[in-house]
C-alpha cells in the first residue's frame, strides 16, 4: 500500500511539474510569437512576388511564365535577391509585386554561373506608394537548431509565412535530373518548412530579420526544404555595389563532401586526419573529387576519388575555402595537394573564368534557339565544353530531326566549337538552301548523327543575340536577308519493276508528300506530315493527297518521285467540304521521269468487293494488300475540342482489315483507281487519333474539275446526319414521304436530318437543327452525294419537314474556295488569324473578330491567359471585326504598353483580359500569302 501511494505521490508531483513547465513554454511561446509577429510586420515590405516570363528557351530552361519571390538587398540602387532559376539564364521579362500591389518592371544584371542565386534591378523611383527597407544578410547565422520563417509567394499566395528549424548546414545540393540546372560545389541547409511552388527565392530570416538563407528547393513528397547558404551572395552583392565585374573562377571539377570513414577507405592518411580533425574540430569530413570535365585543364591531373588537402599552402577541406580561392585567383595557377590510395600528389592547374565557360548570346533562326555548350549541359553529357547546344529546334531543327538537347559539332564540313563558328556557315545559307549537321544527342552523346537542315529565312527572323548585364536585355542583330535558293536542277529516274503487275501500273502515278508546318494555325498544332499522293494531272503537274498530310495552306512542301527525287511543291487546293487537297509542281523538275495521271473508276464499291490498297511508306517503299469491301458508312466524327477541320457529309468506305501503316488508293486488277485511301485526324476526348478511310473516286474527279477550271464549290452549309425511315416516323413524317424515299433509294432506306448550321451563314436563319431534308429543288434526297451535287448553284429550294409540317424554303448556298488561309498576324506572342470555316461549321458561331490560333510560351499571350480558341472582338473599346481592323488598333503601343481584349470562347462566353506588350522579344509581325507565295513583313 505505501510503495503504491508514493507512486501516486511521485506521479501527482510529475504532474503538477508538467503543469508549471507548460505554463512557463506557453508564456515563452507567446513571447516568440510576438517578437515574430513584430518582424514580419516590418520586413513584409521588402518580400515581393516575381512574375517571369523566359522570353526564349537557354540552355537547362525552356521558354514558359511562372511567378517566384524576391526581397530588396538594396534599397537605394533597387537590387533584389532571388534564386539563379527566376533570374534564369537567358531572356526574360520580369516584374515585382510589392505588398501594396505596386508593381516594377525588373532587369536581370546577375545569375550565378553555378549557384543558385541572382539579382534583379528596378527603378527605386518607380515606386509611390511604398519603401521598402533592404533584409541584411546574414550568412552566420545559419545554426543547426536555428528557429527560421520562410517569408514569400508559396503556392501562389502573395505572403506566405512558413515556419522550421535549422536541421543540417551541410546537405548535398539537390539534384533536379539530367539536362537541368543542378547545383554543385555548395552546402545546402535544411529544414521542414515545407515550401512550394512560387517560393523559390523566398528569404530565410530569423527572428532578428536577418537573412540565413535563400530558400531554392524541396523534396517531392516530403516536408523538407533546401536552402543556399549566402557566402558567395554577399561577395557578389558588394561587388556590384561597387561597381566592379562579379568574376568567379573554377578548375572544371566537381567536389563531394565525403565523411572521414569513407575518406580512410579511399586511402586518406592517418597524419592528414589528424590534422584536420585539430584544425577544424566540428568538420566531420573533406572534400574528394567527383567529376571532371573532360577537355579542361584538371583533366589528366585529378580524377574521381582524390581527395583535397590544400590549396596554395593552406588546408581547403570545405567548399566556402575552395571557391574562395578560385574566385580570387581566375587566370592564375593554383597548387593542390591531393591525396589518392594514400600518395600525396601535387599539382598547379590553371583557374578558368566560369564566365567564359558560360554561354552569353544566341542564335535565333527558323524559330530555332541555338548557344555554345554550357558546362551546366556538358556535365550531363560528360563532354568537353564545346559545339552549339540546341535549346529548342524550333520549326527548322525540328524538321530536320535534331532534338532539344542536342549538339551539333559540325555544319557544311565545318568544325564547330562555338556559335560563332556555326554563325559563319549559317548566315550564307540562303532560305530552302540545304545543310548538312553532324550531332549528337543527350540520351546518347557517343553516338554522333547526320540531319539535314533547310535554312528557313521566309516564316520567321534570323538573328544573333546578346546578354547585356548593365541594361538587362539581350539587343539582337538581324542577319541579313540572303535570297532564296536556287530551284534544284532537273533529273529524271526511273521506276524499278516488280513482280506485282498492280505496283508497277500505280508507280508512275504515286508520290510521296512531306508537309512542314511553321506555325500552329486553324486548330492544327502538329507541324511534320508525311502520305502518299496521287498525280492527277502530269501536265500542270497536279497532286491529290489526304487533309491529314496537308492540312492547311501554309507551309513547306517536299514530293518525293520513286525514292529518288525530291522537289518543291505548293499548296494550290484545300477542299473546304472533304478530307482532300491539290498540290503543284514544276514538271521540269523531274525531266524525263515517266510519271503518268492515275486512271479513275468512279463505280459505286459495294460491299464484298475486291480491291488492292497501294500506298507509300515514309521511305517511299510502296505497298500493297489485297482487301475486300466491308460497307459504305457515314463518316461521322466527334467535334473537334481544338476547331480544327473535321469532314462530314460523307459516305466513306470500309475495308475488312484494311491497312492502317499506309496511306494511298484503293485499285481494281487493273489498277483503275476506285477511291483514295485516306487519313482522317480527329480528336478523342484529349487525345489525337486517325483512321483510314476511302473517298470515292467521284469525288476525287470532281474536285480535280473545279481546280482545273477554278470553279467554287457551293455550300448548304448544313451538316447532316442519317435518320432511319422508322425513326423518322416517329418524328412526323408522313406515309406519303416514306413511299417516296423508298422508291427513291430503296437500298438506303433513310432520310437526312439536320444536325447542325454553320455559323452565320444563310442557311442558319433559315433551317433549324432537328429539321428533316426531303427534297431540293422538288427532286428527293437522302444521301449526301445527292445533296452535294444538287446545291451547286447560289440558290436552292429546300423540302423539309418541321414539327410535322412541310416547309419550303428558299436558302442561298455560300460560294466557298479552296484558297483555306492566307494571311496570319503573329502578336503578343500570339498567332492571331481570321476565324476559320471550322469554327462556324462546329460551334455554329459567325467568323467576325480575330481568332487566336495559338500562343507561344513566356509570351505576353501566355502570362495573360490568351488562350488559343478564342476570338477578339474588341481592342480598348474599338470593335475588331477582323485583322485590319485589329492591326489598325494596335499600332504604334510602345513596349509594355496595355491594352484591354474583349474576347468570346467558342461557346459565346465573354471575358475581358488586360495585357502588357513586349516589344523587344515578341514583335509583330504578319505574313500574307500572295502569287509569289508567303511573305514575312514586320508591323512594329
Amino acid at each position: 500500500m505505501q510503495r503504491s501511494v508514493r507512486v501516486c505521490l511521485s506521479v501527482s508531483l510529475s504532474v503538477i511539474f508538467l503543469k508549471f513547465g507548460l505554463a512557463s513554454v506557453n508564456a515563452a511561446t507567446v513571447q516568440d510569437d510576438t517578437r515574430w509577429s513584430r518582424t514580419i510586420e516590418r520586413i513584409a515590405s521588402s518580400v515581393v512576388t516575381i512574375q517571369i516570363d523566359q522570353a526564349r528557351a537557354f540552355d537547362t530552361e525552356w521558354n514558359s511564365s511562372g511567378q517566384a519571390t524576391g526581397f530588396v538587398i538594396d534599397a537605394k540602387r533597387g537590387l533584389i535577391l532571388t534564386n539563379r532559376h527566376v533570374v534564369t539564364p537567358g531572356p526574360v521579362t520580369a516584374q515585382a509585386v510589392f505588398q501594396n500591389r505596386e508593381e516594377v518592371t525588373l532587369f536581370p544584371i546577375y545569375r550565378d554561373p553555378v549557384h543558385d542565386f541572382g539579382i534583379y534591378r528596378y527603378d527605386p523611383a518607380s515606386l509611390r506608394f511604398i519603401q521598402p527597407t533592404e533584409l541584411p544578410l546574414y550568412p552566420q547565422g545559419a545554426q543547426i537548431g536555428r528557429e527560421i520563417r520562410v517569408v514569400g509567394n508559396d503556392a501562389g499566395e502573395q505572403l506566405s509565412i512558413l515556419a522550421g528549424t535549422l536541421a543540417r548546414l551541410d546537405r548535398q545540393a539537390p539534384e533536379y535530373g539530367v539536362g537541368k540546372y543542378n547545383d554543385f560545389n555548395t552546402f545546402y541547409l535544411q529544414a521542414a518548412s515545407g515550401t512550394s511552388g512560387g517560393s523559390s527565392g523566398s528569404p530565410v530570416i530569423d527572428i532578428e530579420g536577418r537573412v540565413l538563407a535563400l530558400n531554392a528547393g524541396g523534396a517531392s513528397g516530403a516536408a523538407s526544404s533546401f536552402y543556399l547558404p549566402l557566402g558567395r551572395v554577399v561577395r557578389a552583392l558588394k561587388l556590384i555595389q561597387e561597381g566592379k565585374p562579379v568574376v568567379r573562377g573554377t578548375l572544371q571539377t566537381v567536389f563531394s563532401y565525403t565523411p572521414f570513414d569513407e575518406l580512410r577507405r579511399l586511402g586518406l592518411r592517418p597524419e592528414t586526419e589528424a590534422q584536420v580533425r585539430k584544425r577544424f574540430p566540428n568538420q566531420t569530413g573533406m572534400l574528394v573529387v567527383s567529376d571532371v570535365q573532360p577537355g579542361s585543364p584538371a583533366q589528366g591531373a585529378l580524377q574521381p576519388g582524390d581527395i583535397l588537402v590544400q590549396m596554395n599552402g593552406d588546408l581547403a577541406t570545405t567548399f566556402e575555402p575552395l571557391e574562395q580561392i578560385l574566385d580570387d585567383q581566375v587566370d592564375n595557377k593554383v597548387r593542390l595537394i591531393m591525396e589518392r590510395g594514400g600518395a600525396v600528389r601535387a599539382h598547379e592547374l590553371l583557374v578558368q573564368d566560369l564566365d567564359s565557360i558560360t554561354p552569353s548570346s544566341f542564335l535565333e533562326f527558323g524559330d530555332a534557339i541555338v548557344h555554345t555548350l554550357s558546362y551546366q549541359q556538358a556535365r550531363h553529357l560528360n563532354v568537353p565544353i564545346r559545339g552549339v547546344y540546341v535549346a529548342n529546334p524550333g520549326y527548322v531543327l525540328g524538321a530536320a530531326g535534331v532534338p532539344r538537347g542536342s549538339v551539333i559539332s559540325e555544319i557544311e564540313g565545318t568544325k564547330v566549337n562555338t556559335i560563332d563558328d556555326f554563325e559563319k556557315v549559317a548566315v550564307k545559307l540562303k532560305n530552302g538552301e540545304s545543310a548538312m549537321l553532324r550531332f549528337f544527342s543527350i540520351e546518347d552523346p557517343k553516338a554522333v548523327k547526320t540531319a539535314v537542315m533547310r535554312m528557313d529565312r521566309q516564316w520567321f527572323a534570323a538573328k544573333h543575340c546578346v546578354r547585356d548585364d548593365k541594361a538587362g536585355v539581350w539587343p539582337c542583330t538581324t542577319w541579313p536577308t540572303d535570297g532564296v535558293a536556287d530551284p534544284p536542277e532537273p533529273a529524271s529516274t526511273q521506276f524499278a519493276k516488280t513482280a506485282d503487275p498492280i505496283l508497277n501500273k500505280l508507280a508512275p502515278s504515286i508520290v510521296l508528300v512531306n508537309f512542314d508546318m511553321p506555325y500552329p494555325v486553324s486548330g492544327v498544332s502538329e507541324r511534320s506530315y508525311y502520305g502518299t499522293g496521287l498525280i492527277v494531272d502530269a501536265k500542270r503537274g497536279l497532286v491529290i493527297v489526304d487533309r491529314n498530310t496537308v492540312p492547311v495552306s501554309m507551309g513547306d512542301l517536299r514530293l518525293t518521285f520513286a525514292g529518288t527525287i525530291e522537289i518543291p511543291a505548293r499548296v494550290e487546293y484545300i477542299h473546304p467540304l472533304h478530307n482532300l487537297a491539290v498540290l503543284s509542281y514544276d514538271p521540269k523538275l523531274i525531266g524525263d521521269t515517266p510519271v503518268r495521271p492515275v486512271v479513275f473508276e468512279p463505280r459505286q464499291l459495294v460491299a464484298g468487293d475486291q480491291v488492292w490498297a497501294v500506298g507509300l511508306g515514309p521511305d517511299s517503299k510502296m505497298k500493297s494488300q489485297s482487301v475486300i469491301v466491308a460497307s459504305l458508312d457515314p463518316m461521322l466524327l466527334p467535334l473537334s475540342r481544338t476547331l480544327q477541320f473535321r469532314d462530314a457529309n460523307l459516305e466513306t468506305i470500309n475495308l475488312v482489315n484494311g491497312p492502317t501503316d499506309f496511306d494511298g488508293v484503293l485499285v481494281d486488277k487493273q489498277g483503275r483507281v476506285l477511291s483514295s485511301w485516306s487519313s482522317f485526324a480527329f480528336e478523342s476526348g484529349r487525345e489525337m487519333q486517325q483512321t483510314n478511310r476511302g473517298i470515292p473516286a467521284d469525288v476525287l474527279m470532281e474536285m480535280l474539275v473545279r481546280v482545273q477550271q477554278s470553279q467554287p464549290v457551293y455550300s448548304l452549309e448544313a451538316e447532316f446526319i442519317p435518320i432511319s425511315l422508322a425513326k423518322a416516323r416517329e418524328l412526323g413524317l408522313t406515309q406519303e414521304w416514306v413511299k417516296r424515299m423508298e422508291l427513291h433509294s430503296p437500298e438506303r432506306r433513310q432520310v437526312l436530318g439536320v444536325a447542325r448550321l454553320v455559323g452565320g451563314s444563310p442557311a442558319q436563319g433559315l433551317m433549324r437543327s432537328g429539321d428533316l431534308l426531303l427534297a431540293i429543288d422538288g427532286v428527293v434526297v437522302n444521301h449526301f452525294r445527292e445533296v452535294e451535287r444538287s446545291t451547286q448553284k447560289a440558290k436552292v429550294r429546300v423540302t423539309i419537314l418541321r414539327e410535322g409540317r412541310e416547309v419550303a424554303l428558299d436558302v442561298a448556298t455560300v460560294a466557298l474556295d479552296g484558297s483555306d488561309l492566307d494571311r496570319i498576324v503573329v502578336w503578343g506572342g500570339a498567332v492571331l488569324q481570321k476565324p476559320h470555316r471550322a469554327l462556324a461549321a462546329q460551334r455554329g458561331i459567325a467568323r467576325d473578330g480575330v481568332f487566336v490560333a495559338y500562343f507561344a510560351y513566356g509570351s505576353p499571350a501566355t502570362r495573360y491567359q490568351l488562350w488559343a480558341g478564342r476570338r477578339i472582338v474588341e481592342v480598348d473599346g474599338q470593335p475588331t471585326p477582323d485583322l485590319d481592323a485589329f492591326i489598325k488598333v494596335v499600332a504604334g503601343r510602345e513596349d509594355r504598353a496595355s491594352v484591354r481584349l474583349k474576347t468570346v470562347t467558342w461557346n459565346e462566353a465573354v471575358e475581358v483580359i488586360t495585357l502588357k506588350l513586349d516589344t523587344r522579344y515578341w514583335p509583330t509581325y504578319e505574313l500574307h500569302r500572295s502569287s509569289n507565295g508567303w511573305k514575312r513583313t514586320a508591323l512594329n
